[in-house]
């Protein structure tokens, strides 16, 4: 009986044993499970994306940017293929013959012959040499690639050393290359060396409009203008090109590629007139040479709608290459500036000066005063003004004085105070304004804050709150002095003087495209606010006209058409103070007076020599002007002394059509006129169309516009 639980006790121990050796099992088991199902369930993504990244390259493939079009459909920014030159380093290191990576192929190529001769004794140990020889013959060290691309490509040798033996899967060497560059290095056969298509953004015209275009980056991305502005239109969707690699992030030849379509951007329609924008051009290049000024600003709106149609700042830049200046003068200067002067230089150059800078308008900014009195009943048509040189309604530490001081105007009319621009007429009408209303009428005409154009970087101006103006401010400010604003803000609020009252917001775009042409959305007109009577921008209109026809524009002028406008000859501050001898002359008009389809304004930034804009600015003005109403076919209404005028001063129009552009181009500099063919273009190339057309008799200088096949 004790022999059998002597014997059973040892059982019982065995089964415990088992047991507890069954339940470790168990909860080990458990355990792992656990952990598998934390692993595959929670952490699953995040581990096959991990894995997916190890055995796979990700190559970015750029969708094609939005086209950017005139108001017309002309093509004023593309996107076009360009090759570009990329680098897989460890492809590159694995093709080179450096001596780690020969021994390692070596390692290789003997394994994989020891095994071919253990199954066929035919190859002798000669053949194995010559054979590995063989494979190893092309083969380049890594400074030897990097000599011939840095040769092909014209970049400095230890530059792409780096980037070909950087601890990297992908490297851009450079972009854009020519087709030239591309077909050598193909022919180079450099392992790990590809060329892979991408996009370039070109400006077909240059230096055209880049204050509204802008430009971009090298990887496509809008840093000014409308490039910037609606870059996230433009943009579209990059592609992907994926490849399977090995451990050591090598393409493996039979691998599972996928491609993915990029899809590209839209395509954005401008308020912009390529046309009526060469003419704005043409007549800023023509002040600035005239005048030798800082710089000349030229703005074109569509009242009604509040359209830019043109919009021009000289010198400019080309946006092709936006970090080199146009003139060769600017370019010596700037070799001697250190990087950060040069990089100052550049956002000093990308500025657009009508959007962000703020000056004094002068003169150009009395039509408003007057129709603030007018809509506040401060005056009347029938009222008349006495100057006698000065300011005498205000005490002030400096006598302020009309700027014919010395020839007083005398007793004068409402609309002579407009023509002959008085500034006492105009002290008496801003007093009688008054401080509170003159700041309210400022802020409701749009001056002191952002308009809304979509273009970066606008100005807001300064208007001195009327809790610290004193009458002398009120004063100054009546005849556009002590007041600070943009270009596009004094031409938006005098829009609103041939627009009924009505204030409109800037537009510079008006449509989204698809690739087929298809309307996306719409940007449609936007009323911002009345700010006059019809009455009262109607008076307004027909006292601008009597400033051209009676006033001090009269170089402005028109045959054909009625044209309003203003001139302003401003001193310019420097540094918080008015400098002797220092101007901003502009000019601002209205045409027709009538019945506006447009409103401009130039402003001249220091010229030299002569400067008042009666002079430097109104006649160029009055021929942009008269450029752009018959191109837009506003037809013409002639009185007969003008009809008698033009007969003896008008050239005609010859028929230029079937001519080549140098023909064409002789026969219309004979004649006095000028082509718009300012763009390097083939000599023999052909004329197809021009405007005016043929037999119309136009002024001398005049621009013919010639449309090539």
């Amino acid at each position: 009986m004790r022999n059998s639980r002597e014997m059973n006790s040892p059982n019982l121990q065995n089964r415990r044993r088992i047991l507890s050796f069954l339940m470790f099992f168990f909860i080990i088991t458990l355990l792992l499970i656990a952990r598998l199902g934390y692993i595959q369930l929670i952490k699953g993504n995040e581990y096959k994306k991990g894995a997916y990244e190890q055995w796979s390259r990700d190559v970015v493939i750029n969708a094609k940017r939005g086209v950017i079009y005139d108001s017309r459909g002309k093509k004023l920014a593309v996107s076009v293929n360009a090759s570009t030159v990329v680098c897989m380093p460890v492809d590159v290191k694995k093709g080179s013959s450096d001596r780690d990576v020969i021994e390692e192929k070596e390692e290789d190529e003997n394994f994989i012959l020891k095994f071919f001769n253990s199954i066929n004794k035919k190859y002798s140990q000669k053949k194995e040499e010559e054979l590995l020889q063989a494979s190893l013959k092309d083969l380049k060290s890594l400074d030897e690639i990097a000599g011939i691309l840095s040769e092909i490509l014209g970049l400095d040798k230890e530059v792409v050393y780096k980037k070909i033996t950087q601890d990297s899967k992908y490297v851009v060497l450079q972009k854009w290359i020519t087709e030239e560059q591309a077909q050598k290095i193909r022919d180079a056969k450099l392992t790990g060396i590809s060329i892979i298509e991408d996009n370039k953004r070109v400006y077909p015209y240059g230096n055209f409009a880049p204050y509204v275009l802008g430009f971009t980056d090298a990887d496509q991305k809008g840093l000014y203008g409308v490039e910037a502005t609606y870059d996230k239109y433009l943009t579209g969707i990059p592609g992907r090109l994926v490849v399977n690699t090995d451990a050591a992030g090598r393409e493996l030849p039979y691998g599972y590629n996928e491609y993915f379509e990029p899809q590209d951007g839209y395509g954005i329609v401008l308020t912009l007139d390529e046309t009526i924008q060469h003419f704005a051009e043409k007549a800023a290049e023509e002040a600035l040479a005239n005048t030798q000024a800082k710089r000349v600003n030229v703005i074109m709106m569509d009242p009604k709608t509040g359209d830019i149609i043109s919009m021009v700042s000289k010198p400019d830049y080309d946006p092709n290459n936006p970090r080199v200046p146009i003139d060769e003068k600017t370019k010596e200067e700037w070799k001697s500036l250190s990087p950060q002067e040069v990089q100052e230089k550049w956002y000093d150059m990308w500025r657009s000066p009508i959007v962000n800078d703020i000056y004094e308008p002068g003169s150009t900014f009395k039509p408003l005063v007057v129709a603030i009195a007018l809509q506040e009943n401060k005056t009347n048509l029938n009222k008349t003004y006495y100057c006698d040189g000065y300011v005498r309604q205000v005490k002030s530490y400096k006598p302020i004085k009309c700027w014919r001081y010395y020839n007083p105007h005398g007793q004068q009319t409402l609309a002579q105070v407009l023509q002959n621009s008085c500034n006492d007429g105009m002290a008496e009408m801003g007093l009688d304004i008054g401080a509170e209303t003159f700041y309210k009428y400022l802020r409701a005409l749009g001056f002191g804050e952002k308009s809304g154009v979509a273009l970066n970087g606008e100005g807001r101006g300064i208007v001195n709150h009327y809790k610290y103006m004193q009458d002398v401010n009120v004063v100054t400010q009546s005849f556009g002095q002590g007041v600070s604003v943009t270009a596009l803000q004094l031409v938006t609020a005098l829009s609103s003087l041939a627009n009924n009252g009505d204030l409109m917001e800037p537009r510079i775009v008006k449509q989204l495209i698809d690739k087929d042409g298809n309307i996306v959305k719409n940007f449609d007109p936007v009323t911002r606010r009345t700010v006059f009577s019809k009455e009262v921008a109607n008076s307004l209109m027909e006292m601008l006209e009597s400033v051209v026809t009676y006033g001090g524009a009269k170089a402005a002028s028109v045959p054909g058409y009625r044209v309003g406008g203003k001139t302003g000859t401003a001193q310019k501050v420097v540094n918080g103070v008015y400098p002797e001898g220092v101007y901003i002359s502009s000019f601002a008009g209205f045409a027709p007076s009538n019945d506006p389809k447009i409103v401009c304004l130039m402003t001249i930034d220091e010229p030299q020599g002569q400067y008042y804009a009666s002079v430097i600015a109104a006649p160029i003005v009055g021929r942009m002007i008269e450029e752009t109403l018959k191109y837009m076919e506003v037809e013409p209404q002639f009185t007969p002394e003008e009809i008698g005028a033009m007969e003896k001063a008008s050239i005609e129009v010859p028929n230029l059509k079937g001519k080549t552009i140098t023909e064409a181009s002789k026969i219309l500099e004979k004649l006095g006129l000028q082509s718009n063919m300012t763009l390097d273009v083939e000599e023999d190339a052909i004329v197809k169309d021009q405007f005016p057309v043929a037999g119309e008799r136009v002024r001398k200088k005049s621009i013919v516009t010639l449309i090539l096949q």
